[in-house]
This record gives C-alpha cells, sequence and structure tokens, in this order.
C-alpha cells in the first residue's frame, strides 16, 4: 500500500526498553506500562495529549481490562475524548497499526493519531473456553502464551520447526547461524556505545512507584545474554536433528512502544525543524505451510514495489528476526549485506514483547537514517502464520 500524505515528526517514535519475560516488568499490565511509558515520552516532547485526534492501541497477548484498552489508555494518557480500534496480529501488530493510521491520514479522517503497542509475554493468561457437552462439562484450556509458541492450528507446528524447515531447505549451516548471531549482538553493542548516546534518542525509562522505598527505574534492556563464538559453539540444538540453538533464536520479553502519525505540515511543525519522516509503503505477505522465516522477503518486496523503489535503493534495514534464519533468507534472497542489516541491534539479541517489537524496529530505523543524514529504510519481519510485514520509510530535512 503506497502512501503520500503520512509523516512521523522527527523524534516521535519510542520505546521502553525490553525485559526478558519474568524479569523486572513481570507483574505490571502491559496496558500499565504502555500508559507509563506513553506520559513520559509525551512529557517529554512538550506534546499535550489534547491535541490527539485518534488512538490506535496494538496488544496481542490479553490484559485484564483490555476489553476498554483504547478508550482507556487514551483518558489515562489526559485525551478522555478520543477513541479508536485495537489491533492484533501477533508479530506484525506494529506494522499493521503503522498501516491503519497512515490510510487514515490519506483518506484525510484523522489528523494526529498516536500509536501505543504494549506486550507482556511473562504471566500469559491461562482461558477456559466453556464446553457444556463434554464429559462433566469439562472446559477447554488455553495457555495464551505458550499453547501458541507451540503449534500453528493450520500446520501443527511450532514455530522453531519453521525455521528449521527453512534451514534445511536452504542449507543453512549451524555455523552460519552461529557467525550471524554474534554479529548481531556486536552491532548492539554499538547501541550502548558512549553511554548509550544512540538508545538515549528513542528509549524511554521505565519508573515504577514502590510503596516501600524508592522507585524501580529500568532504563535499559534486561535479559541480553554476553555472546560469545566460543559460548554459542558449546550450545546443543533445540531439536536433536536441528540447528538451531537457544543462542540462534530470540527470547519473550515485556514492553512497550509507541509513535506519532500526522500530515507533513504538522510533523515538520512538531519536529521544531529537525525534519520528517515520510511514511513510504507497506505491505504484507504470507508463504507456504512451516516457513515462516521466508515471509518478510515477500512482504519487503511488496512495499518495495509499491514505493517505486527497488533494493538497492534502500539505505538501511532493520528486522524482527526470531531466528537467525530469517536474516540469511533475506540476504540471500535480495543480495542485501548481512552487515548492513540491524546496525544497533534487533530482536534477535534484545527479546521479543511481539505487539511492539516492529516499533521499536522502526524508531531504531529512524535513528539509524538520521546518523548517516537521511535516507530510505525498510523495516521487514515474520509472524505468526506464515506471514510477514514491511513498512518502508524515508527520511528528510
Amino acid at each position: 500500500m503506497k502512501f503520500r500524505r503520512a509523516c512521523i515528526p522527527i523524534g516521535f517514535a519510542w520505546t521502553s526498553p525490553f525485559a526478558r519475560w519474568q524479569g523486572p516488568l513481570a507483574e505490571i499490565s502491559s496496558l500499565d506500562l504502555a500508559v507509563l511509558i506513553t506520559r513520559r515520552a509525551l512529557e517529554g516532547r512538550d506534546f499535550g495529549a489534547e491535541q490527539l485526534s485518534q488512538i490506535i492501541l496494538g496488544w496481542t497477548v490479553p490484559q485484564q481490562g483490555v476489553f476498554y484498552g483504547a478508550p482507556t489508555v487514551a483518558a489515562r494518557i489526559g485525551a478522555p475524548n478520543i477513541s479508536g480500534p485495537m489491533i492484533s496480529q501477533a508479530c506484525a501488530t506494529s506494522a499493521a497499526c503503522v498501516q491503519a493510521a497512515a490510510s487514515a491520514l490519506e483518506a484525510e479522517a484523522e489528523d494526529v493519531t498516536l500509536l501505543v503497542l504494549a506486550d507482556r509475554m511473562s504471566n500469559g493468561p491461562l482461558i477456559f473456553y466453556p464446553t457444556p457437552s463434554a464429559q462433566a462439562g469439562a472446559p477447554l484450556i488455553e495457555h495464551w502464551v505458550l499453547d501458541n509458541f507451540r503449534r500453528d492450528p493450520c500446520t501443527d507446528k511450532s514455530m522453531l520447526e519453521t525455521a528449521e524447515n527453512v534451514a534445511q531447505e536452504a542449507g543453512i549451516s549451524r555455523e552460519e547461524l552461529d557467525d550471524l548471531t554474534l554479529l548481531r549482538y556486536e552491532q548492539y553493542q554499538r547501541a550502548l556505545a558512549d553511554d548509550r548516546a544512540f538508545q538515549r534518542r528513542y528509549m524511554v525509562p521505565v519508573v515504577l512507584e514502590s510503596r516501600r522505598g524508592d522507585p524501580t527505574v529500568i532504563d535499559t534492556d534486561v535479559g541480553v545474554y554476553p555472546t560469545t563464538a566460543e559460548g554459542l559453539a558449546k550450545l546443543k540444538a533445540v531439536k536433536p536433528s536441528g540447528v538451531i540453538t537457544y543462542g540462534t533464536q530470540t527470547y519473550p520479553a515485556d514492553g512497550a512502544a509507541g509513535m506519532l502519525l500526522t500530515t507533513e505540515e504538522r510533523a515538520r511543525e512538531l519536529s521544531k525543524g529537525g525534519g520528517v519522516v515520510r511514511l513510504l509503503s507497506s505491505g504484507f505477505s504470507r508463504v507456504a505451510k512451516a516457513t515462516m522465516p521466508k515471509a518478510p522477503v515477500p512482504a519487503a518486496h511488496a512495499a518495495l514495489n509499491d514505493a517505486g523503489l527497488r533494493i538497492k535503493d534502500v539505505d538501511a534495514v532493520t528486522t524482527h528476526n526470531p531466528f537467525a534464519v530469517n536474516d540469511i533468507w533475506f540476504s540471500r534472497q535480495t543480495e542485501y549485506p548481512l552487515e548492513k542489516m540491524n546496525l544497533y541491534g534487533c530482536s534477535l539479541i534484545y527479546g521479543h514483547p511481539q505487539a511492539p517489537t516492529g516499533a521499536r524496529a522502526i524508531a531504531e530505523l529512524i535513528e539509524t537514517l538520521r546518523r548517516r543524514g537521511g535516507g530510505v529504510g525498510l523495516f521487514t519481519g515474520c509472524a505468526a502464520g506464515d506471514t510477514g510485514a514491511a513498512i518502508l520509510i524515508r527520511v528528510q530535512d
């Protein structure tokens, strides 16, 4: 889908730190975290919530009260007179929210839309589905997070199996996966250089008030594992006949993110001379059964085709890569160099809270392009159901 009017003001894409599940964000509802992060982000940018015309809330793991999620979050951040849709599309939720907001701007239906993305993978809900006709009326029980990791109802395969399938088909070796993971870890270290100068451009600390003592402040990612070639080599494959280890795949996390979408005129006003991020296009795809890591490639091509661009026109790429397999497949298919992707980190290293993961990758893409003086950027990633999503942007003065 091609866009002509939608822009993000420079500085108006943000994220919380991500924390490994059962870490310091495990006890806070993702909706409460979203409110905390959004308030701090808007206050830090001197933006009053009363200026908003719409909110879009992205989530994938139910939280208590999520039935009223979007209007409740809006009211709690100081915008009680607006509402908007709630969108849940697994790991493609961020891209789906961006497309929805940009489409509304194209139709001139909205002026300033706030995207709020949040998920807590920790303590996922246990769902009881009534089955009165079953023996003794015993309910069906679903662990929302774990059961859906383990099985795609269309294929009866786990996400891990989709990655093993692609690795086997493409002849991707264990050594290639280890090498790519080590590269991504080293790239993440760049984001931590100079007292995290890169991350501080978009990361909003979490401040959790305590009934006793000082508040808890989480201002860095929690759970990033120190990665070495020797350490990766010692790990056993998760599946006895496979090539993927726990070191070459991501881990579930908790976190929140957000951004503002508006017209170019309003974006320039809000950025105060800092420039704008122009939304060029979006793309979505679905590939053959149980081959999920392939999906980012056709999604990226769809976005590029709609924008009238080719991969060689792209100056920077960020990906949601739950498996190292994803990036290797993408690079082989597009000939985009692995070392030019994810220059400051990715979900393979800092974890995956699902809904906000794509938004963080887009925020990092924006800042990567700003550092080089602007240019065209591509975000792409896979999602449950052998699907993929992509967002194409241009950062300009």
